[in-house]
């Protein structure tokens, strides 16, 4: 090698070079290296640079000459650098050793001659603009040692020197992460000089003006930049007209984006979106991005575009008087300071206020912060998770005295009870009837009034009859005093709904209500309605097919159930009953452009006035009569059992925006719906926009589709939910969340849930549900089908627990086997019988929760081996629905109280959890007699992942996800908590173990499943979330769950445990161990710990949707000093949603 370099010839250096010869000739060498740059090895220029090294350190003449004026020995050296720095590993060594700060130094020096030389200035820079992204301090260092100003007044001096700009621009960029450095380039006037810079479309330059925009862009991160450009919102977007209608090749895509890019950072304050309007910016990148549509890779352009004029489009405040539930129920004890005291302690008007201003806009770092030099790396552990040891362990003593617990043991007589006389009577509640009068579907209901039958009390009539049905395929029969006739005929065996079924009558209970509250028979009304003629509707007898479901029984059912609005309505779909359908419905693939085409028609809301009609069809909030219209609009209804619609606006012919109702004693808590629709014109686009939800994500995003349910399909043989919808999309809209709503936080706003429909059906009554909805009065029912299944082996006790709030009875049911005699030995292996203790439905919005506990509760009344011996395992105590009230009276989260009762197992109030208190209260008691249950599972949906899961409770996982320090001792933990779920895996096709997470979090720790876990010290205690969407593995994977895979989740959980009775006891179940196959690896799973990793994941949280464009992001949402710094609560979406839908408006 060495005699590679002494063959190389110096060259001819002009007179300044120094006159050493040697040094002369090492400087020719370099330089043709660094012309010859990709043929040479790097090991020959550093054996140069080491001999010019010490030749200056060892020659103080020839180290003068090389930095004097005029020398090129300088630039040699830096073009060196610059051709170096073209390997990331030697970059990050010269930034080791303190090169960048040698660089800074030399800009100081450079800069002190006069002139400067422009030559070693543009080295200088092209060199750090290459260096300086490697150090992390790299703009703290170059602000303090003043090469940052040198910088900007190199700028200054030479606006026309494009070659020496581009270097210096790529600097600037490099020292922009730092939000004083942003602060301080706006004070000393860069961002107007940016502006001098950039300018319309052009051919030349394109390099250094898109090096320009990207610094403007950075620089307008910060609001005090950002106010200071908003003069120039018009220029920006004159520029960006010109470079839209001249760019028709699209060559220059980089830099409209970046003019897109500085006007989306401008119009992050509220000035800047004053500006953006004022200068008709809404119509300029309306019209603009309108054209790009054809071009797929203008997209970016679109998306930004779409992103500015959505955040720019004005707030408004939801079409309603107040964002509290238009229904109130008045506690008798309202806690200071708690949520309803704070709600309703408001003045009017001040609940709901529209707030424009941006968060923090003068929290500006205007001074120096040296420990800005100390920067954090920002982990992405999350804060919640429960970091208390003692938190974490078992306590070790009661809160309640056993003398205050011995009032349960009446719930609890199969523990005493002797079966000396086995001719053994069972209580099964019977709910007493109430007389209230309750309106059941009939023919002249079709389409639906408004209200769909005989008005409540308050409410004017309809001021015309309501046009019938058209039944004439359907046989409608009519007595002449208004009866029906109800003989009918059974389907033959195996005939299914698909086929004509003989249609039955539902009439003869019909009533509504009279002079002072008395019922009126379905007789006497027939005789006073004009209406009397028509005919009773026909409905399929579904009873082959639906052996818990009975319509007389339903409203015998619907009776007895209280609720805040005294709905004397029932909805068809539970008065008919639902059918799963036989054909698999598979998650809905989304459209590309879908959501963007969404968006842009709410902006042309705003370009386009007088194109929207803005037409209330429907509003709870104001007890008069819907305008009549002739047809023109859809009618809609909520009025019956878990209904929930608050208000409809027609926008345009075949739009409505549709409002939620908050939870009753609440503000917020906007998801769940469930509503009727009548009057629909067949083949027509009808495009459904529920506008206040409040949930940052939806699996409605991930191909969940709604529910919808059709009378017309029902009474043709078909009655069933359908998932159906397209154009399904979930984004953030400009109607403002007040910071009442959102626990303080300003700026935030809510979201649309979307949809479109065409209706099959002509005069059809249709229903929308967020779910397959399962009502209070449904579960009644259910509960009276299944004691008629009880066979003389079966013992099946149902208990009144506790009666709600809303005066509803809490049910509480025990089931197991009954004792082969009454032995001794059997009667003691009955009592000694492990506990299982199943809860559900505490959020009423979580209908899948209460589908799945059907399934379990049908398994357990089989008459199936498998469920004898279950039941000869184990006693099962079952709390099916936590929370009546809040099912009744259409809530999605809370009860009467408005509170969330999952989240007051800690210290539940008699009074306004009694549920909670109580059903607590019983765990209380097993645990004082040493009979705590082997199990504690509570049911529940979840609506932003798929699959069916579990979170559990471990010490040791959740020490794991923390920098605490334990003991082994200290984390000593049985892995049987992870043998159920593992079960589980291994059987049910829609469970996944990868989402289980078994970490204890804060904000969690007055949930049943952690709180039964530490007070109890139940081990195995669980939450069993069930997706409100479907799979995206196993056996259902692509496929929409539905009923029929919830009922099978619910058996497929008993069968599971018992196999788990057979590892926690294997010499129990002998007889039964061809049916309790455990698999090998459970075994591995208990000695050697989880091989599956813990996901931590919350209870209430999914991954953020994973777009390019954020369309989550609006004023104030965006941090000022890192905008690159991620949220340390976000989790990733799988691979396939990440995929799927990576594309920002589709």
């Amino acid at each position: 090698m060495s005699g590679y370099v002494s063959s190389i010839k110096p060259l001819s250096l002009p007179p300044s070079v120094p006159s050493n010869s040697r040094v002369l000739m090492l400087f020719g060498q370099l330089e043709k290296l660094n012309r010859e740059s990709m043929l040479v090895d790097p090991e020959i220029a550093r054996q140069i640079t080491a001999k010019i090294l010490h030749l200056i350190q060892t020659q103080e003449k020839t180290r003068k000459e090389i930095v004097s004026k005029g020398s090129s020995g300088m630039e040699v050296i830096l073009a060196t650098l610059e051709v170096s720095s073209r390997g990331g590993r030697r970059i990050g060594v010269f930034v080791s050793k303190g090169g960048t700060g040698i660089l800074l130094q030399l800009v100081i020096s450079a800069s002190k001659e006069s002139p400067p030389s422009e030559e070693v200035m543009l080295q200088l820079h092209s060199v750090l603009a290459k260096v300086g992204p490697k150090d992390r301090k790299f703009g703290v260092k170059a602000r303090l040692n003043g090469a940052l100003n040198v910088t900007v007044n190199l700028l200054k001096q030479n606006l026309q020197n494009y070659k020496l700009l581009l270097p210096c621009l790529l600097v600037l960029q490099v020292c922009l992460p730092s939000a004083v450095n942003a602060v301080s380039l706006g004070k000393n006037g860069v961002v107007e000089l940016m502006f001098k810079i950039i300018g319309p479309y052009s051919k030349k330059n394109t390099s250094l003006l898109k090096v320009s925009l990207d610094t403007l862009g950075a620089l307008l991160k910060s609001k005090t930049n950002a106010q200071r450009a908003v003069v120039h919102v018009p220029i920006l977007l004159h520029i960006y007209q010109d470079w839209h209608r001249n760019d028709t090749r699209h060559r220059h895509i980089l830099i409209r984006k970046g003019i897109l890019g500085c006007l989306k950072n401008i119009t992050n304050i509220k000035l800047g979106r004053k500006a953006f309007i004022d200068a008709d910016g809404m119509r300029i990148l309306y019209n603009t991005s309108t054209e790009c549509l054809p071009v797929r890779t203008l997209d970016p352009l679109i998306n930004t575009s779409s992103l500015i004029m959505r955040k720019c489009f004005p707030k408004n405040r939801l079409p309603l008087p107040t964002i509290k539930s238009v229904f109130h129920h008045q506690l008798l004890r309202v806690p200071a300071g708690g949520p309803v005291a704070q709600l309703y302690n408001q003045p009017l008007g001040m609940d709901d206020v529209v707030d424009e201003s941006d968060n923090n806009e003068d929290a500006e770092a205007e001074n120096d912060m040296e420990n800005e030099v100390e920067e954090k790396d920002h982990h992405a552990g999350n804060d919640d998770i429960e970091t208390d040891i003692n938190k974490l362990r078992p306590k070790e003593t009661h809160s309640r005295p056993f003398e205050e617990l011995k009032i349960y043991e009446r719930f609890f007589m199969e523990l005493s009870e002797d079966f000396q006389v086995m001719q053994y009577t069972f209580w099964f509640n019977n709910t007493p009837k109430s007389h209230r009068p309750i309106v059941v579907p009939t023919a002249q209901a079709l389409p639906p009034k408004n209200p769909t039958a005989a008005p409540l009390q308050g409410e004017c009539p309809h001021p015309a009859p309501v046009p019938a049905l058209d039944l004439d395929t359907i046989n409608i029969t009519k007595d002449q005093d208004g009866c029906g006739d109800h003989t009918h005929s059974r389907p033959h065996p195996g005939a299914g709904l698909e086929q004509e079924l003989p249609p039955i009558l539902a009439g003869g209970v019909a009533a509504r209500l009279g002079g002072e509250g008395e019922e009126m028979l379905a007789e006497d009304w027939a005789e006073e309605e004009e209406s009397s003629e028509e005919g009773v509707l026909h409905v399929p007898d579904t009873a082959l097919l639906l052996p818990l479901h009975d319509p007389d029984l339903y409203v015998e059912m619907v009776k007895s159930t209280s609720s805040v609005p005294q709905f004397s309505e029932v909805a068809y779909p539970d008065y008919f009953g639902h059918v799963a359908p036989t054909s698999r419905e598979h998650i809905l693939e989304r459209v590309y452009g879908v959501q963007r085409t969404k968006i842009f028609q709410d902006i042309e809301r705003l370009i386009h006035p007088n194109d929207i009609l803005d037409k209330v069809v429907y509003d709870l909030d104001i007890q008069s009569c819907p305008v009549v219209d002739g047809g023109e609009s859809l009618k809609f209804n909520s009025q019956f059992e878990s209904g929930n619609l608050r208000k409809a606006v027609q926008i345009r012919k075949f739009e409505y925006d549709l409002v939620l109702n908050s939870d009753i004693n609440s503000n917020h808590y906007h998801q769940w719906f469930y509503f009727e629709v009548s009057g629909m014109r067949v083949g027509a686009p009808y495009r459904f926009n529920i506008i206040n939800c409040e949930k940052s994500n939806s699996q409605f995003n991930y191909g969940m589709q709604v529910l919808m349910y059709s009378v017309q399909e029902a009474i043709s043989g078909r009655p069933r939910w359908v998932r159906t919808g397209t154009d399904i999309c979930y984004y953030k809209n400009h109607f403002s969340r007040s910071s009442i709503a959102a626990g303080g936080q300003k700026g935030k706003s809510y979201y649309t849930m979307t949809f479109s429909m065409t209706f099959n059906h002509k005069d059809d009554v249709c229903y929308f549900a967020y779910h397959y909805p399962y009502t209070y009065s449904t579960l009644k029912m259910h509960l009276q089908k299944l004691e008629a299944l009880r066979t003389p082996q079966t013992y099946l006790r149902e208990d009144i627990l506790c009666e709600t709030l809303g005066g509803n009875s809490c049910p509480l049911l025990t089931i197991t086997a009954m004792p082969e005699s009454t032995s001794n030995d059997q009667i003691c292996q009955f009592r000694n019988r492990p506990l299982v203790f199943l809860s559900s439905r505490v959020h009423p919005g979580e209908t899948n929760a209460s589908w799945v506990m059907k399934g379990t509760l049908e398994f357990l009344m089989g008459s199936s081996p498998l469920a004898h011996s279950l039941r000869e395992a184990y006693i099962f105590k079952i709390v099916p629905m936590l929370n009546p009230d809040g099912v009744v009276n259409g809530n999605h989260r809370c009860s009467l109280s408005g509170e969330d009762l999952n989240r007051q197992w800690q210290n539940p109030s008699p009074e306004l959890h009694p549920t909670i208190y109580h059903t607590k209260s019983l765990l209380q008691y097993l645990a004082a007699i040493q009979r705590a249950p082997l199990v504690f599972c509570d049911y529940h949906g979840h609506s932003r992942k798929k699959n069916v899961f579990m979170y559990g409770c471990s010490l040791k996982e959740t020490v794991w996800e923390t920098n605490i320090s334990a003991t082994s001792c200290e984390l000593h933990e049985d892995l049987g908590y992870r043998t159920l779920p593992k079960i589980l895996s291994q059987m049910a096709p829609a469970f996944s173990m990868a989402s289980c997470s078994f970490v204890v979090e804060r904000s969690k720790e007055a949930t049943a499943r952690v709180v039964v876990w530490r007070e109890i010290g139940v081990q195995r205690s669980y939450t069993m979330e069930s997706t409100l969407c479907g799979c995206d593995q196993g056996k259902y994977k692509g496929l929409q769950i539905g009923t029929r895979e919830l009922e099978e989740m619910g058996a497929q959980f008993c069968v599971a445990l018992l196999r788990l009775k057979r590892l926690t006891s294997p010499l129990k179940l002998r007889n039964h161990a061809h049916l309790l196959d455990v698999e090998s690896d459970l075994t591995e799973t208990r000695c050697k710990g989880s091989s599956t990793p813990s996901t931590y994941l919350l209870e209430d949280e999914e991954a953020s949707f994973m777009e390019e464009v954020d369309y989550s992001a609006e004023s104030g949402d965006e941090p000022d000093n890192d905008p690159n710094t991620a949220d340390p609560h976000d989790n990733h979406l799988s691979d396939s949603e990440s995929n799927n839908h990576r594309d920002s408006l589709t």
